[in-house]
């Protein structure tokens, strides 16, 4: 069975992202030869949204970020003072004064920017703390994901959350499927699917013509009440012929009759 995609981009900086979608794409040109694929798709942001680790993973790096945003702002606010100060004094300070604050401005400033890119640049403090928190998260729904595609019999599934699609037939969507393999309550979501499945013009004309092959088949299936069964055998007495042959006649008992004591000979 070919990899799911989802397995290949998800969990992947941008960079192999891009190369694991591209290798996909090659393989699934590969094996253009072959039966077509049964591929699906499943929207891993929605899952998210509503899987209570991942929530809770959420709202612990949106404290954390919330932390690093204020002492960010504290070295706003401590950088904004000696530019003021400067600025009121640059007249009665001398050299070794301007110097002086000019150098501690500056030390501020280079604090700042290195406070940020730890946390916040590629591959920071941010990505690593993110990782750590989400490896089992999206293993529980890698494996589900997995789970779902192995019992109805898909090839490949997509991730439209990492790579969006244009157009897809919601009747392909996996997304609630998943959601109850990790007990998430997605009865609404699977209504609205099954609204959008029903509306889709392509799936009311794919009902439409099974409905006719149906009808097609209905009517000209022959009644069996009509229909005599040929290698039925008929009876006579108790000899058994099949149809369309004439009954073989039953023998005539020709045996003399029994003479009886007493009778006179003629």
């Amino acid at each position: 069975m070919i990899p799911g995609i989802a397995q290949i981009t998800s969990g992947k900086p941008p960079a192999m992202i891009g190369k694991g979608l591209v290798a996909c794409i090659l393989l699934m040109m590969g094996y253009a030869t072959l039966p077509a694929q049964k591929i699906g798709y499943v929207s891993t942001d929605a899952v998210k949204q509503k899987y209570v680790p991942a929530m809770q993973a959420e709202e612990r790096l949106k404290q954390t970020v919330e932390g690093w945003k204020t002492e960010l702002e504290q070295f706003r606010r401590d950088i904004e003072d000696l530019e003021l100060e400067m600025k009121k004094n640059r007249l009665i300070w001398g050299d070794s004064e301007r110097e002086q604050k000019q150098r501690e401005l500056d030390d501020k400033k280079r604090q700042r920017d290195k406070f940020a890119r730890d946390k916040f640049e590629p591959g920071g403090e941010y990505d690593r703390m993110a990782d750590e928190l989400y490896e089992e998260i999206w293993e529980k729904i890698h494996l589900a994901i997995q789970k779902v595609a192995a019992a109805d019999g898909y090839d490949l599934v997509w991730d439209k959350s990492t790579d969006p699609l244009v157009y897809v037939n919601a009747k392909y969507d996996l997304t609630v499927k998943v959601m109850k393999e990790l007990g998430i309550d997605a009865n609404e979501l699977e209504r609205k699917q099954q609204e959008v499945i029903d509306g889709d013009p392509r799936n009311q004309r794919q009902q439409e013509e099974r409905k006719r092959r149906s009808r097609r088949r209905s009517t000209s299936r022959p009644d069996p009440a009509d229909q005599t069964d040929e290698t039925q055998p008929s009876t006579v007495g108790d000899t058994m012929q099949p149809n369309n042959l004439p009954p073989v006649p039953l023998p005539v008992d020709t045996a003399p009759p029994v003479e009886q004591k007493g009778d006179v000979p003629r």
